[in-house]
């Protein structure tokens, strides 16, 4: 099988799991394999990323790779910590996977919002004081973590728009999953029916949406890949749309 069609075949993989970790979401939230099938999606992802981009990779896939690997690790942490530290290594792992992004679009900063589109940080500024603000009270000393968190995941979202559409989107849902976070965590009184199914599928998008976005910028910078139906399925889940 060649490296094209293992990786269509791993994001066809993911897509499944995907769509059965959302169903186990809503109907047994609290059962084994809800936790099992999150810790499959991030690897799946980041394998098929790796064999739809043959040697040598750029670096905007080469950091996704790594932002992927810090995620898969957020993904492990409440399993494997416990208490108010499992929250932290959760924020800390994540805090690195958003720098990395971070690093990735920084080559595309003078096509984001940062020089087009001033107003879209202003929105992003805003949503980070107006978050780390309702956060404050039930978050305590926790809050400095949350702020740090908040201000990178901003500026990966205002670079994102740089790349393309589909990674801009991708940083916007990554965006609305830790504010979802955030608020269960620390907003007393406010619980969504099936929180842990948004916060998922938000996440799943965003992550999707990014891959694909890169995986288009790769093809454009002369590459032979040609984004597969698989991930394009993959993308459904959690109506996020192409860049």
């Amino acid at each position: 099988m060649s490296r094209r069609a293992t990786a269509s075949a791993l994001f066809g993989v993911f897509a499944l799991v995907a769509v059965a970790h959302l169903v186990a979401q809503l109907v047994a939230a609290e059962s084994t394999f809800v936790d099992v099938s999150q810790w499959l999606l991030m690897p799946l992802l980041a394998l098929g990323l790796a064999l739809a981009t043959p040697l040598p990779r750029g670096r905007l896939v080469t950091f996704t790779l790594v932002a992927l690997g810090f995620s898969w690790a957020g993904d492990l942490a409440p399993d494997l910590v416990d208490g108010d530290a499992s929250f932290l290594v959760l924020v800390g792992f994540f805090v690195c996977a958003q720098i990395v992004y971070i690093v990735a679009f920084l080559p595309y900063r003078r096509d984001s919002a940062l020089h087009t589109r001033p107003w879209v940080v202003a929105v992003y500024v805003a949503a980070v004081v107006a978050l780390t603000a309702v956060c404050a009270s039930g978050a305590g000393v926790l809050v400095v973590p949350v702020a740090v968190y908040g201000t990178c995941l901003a500026a990966m979202a205002v670079l994102a728009t740089g790349v393309s559409r589909s990674v801009a989107i991708g940083a916007l849902l990554f965006v609305v999953s830790d504010s979802l976070i955030a608020v269960r965590a620390f907003v007393d009184g406010i619980e969504l029916p099936a929180m842990g199914f948004w916060i998922m599928a938000t996440y799943i998008a965003a992550q999707v949406a990014i891959v694909r976005g890169v995986l288009t910028a790769h093809d454009r910078g002369g590459r032979s890949y040609r984004s597969s139906s698989s991930l394009a399925t993959a993308t459904d889940v959690g109506a996020s749309s192409d860049g």
